[in-house]
């Protein structure tokens, strides 16, 4: 029996293990880099806050030209 430092047997046994996820994979948009597949389901709210800002800035943007 071998003490001190992990045989071969028990690392190619814990490597053989894969992680399975029900995220798609992939792009939204087959050519595009950005956003990747899990972009929706990872921030629901990204349109309303991307609204909402532009509101803000374009308020922003009006009450500086007048």
């Amino acid at each position: 029996m071998s003490k001190g430092f992990a045989t071969d047997n028990l690392i190619t046994k814990n490597s053989k293990k894969k992680v399975i996820s029900n995220e798609p994979q992939g792009r939204l948009i087959s050519w595009s880099p950005w956003p990747p597949a899990n972009f929706q389901t990872r921030y629901p709210a990204f349109p309303f806050v991307l609204t909402i800002l532009i509101i803000v800035i374009g308020q922003w943007y009006l009450s500086l030209l007048r």
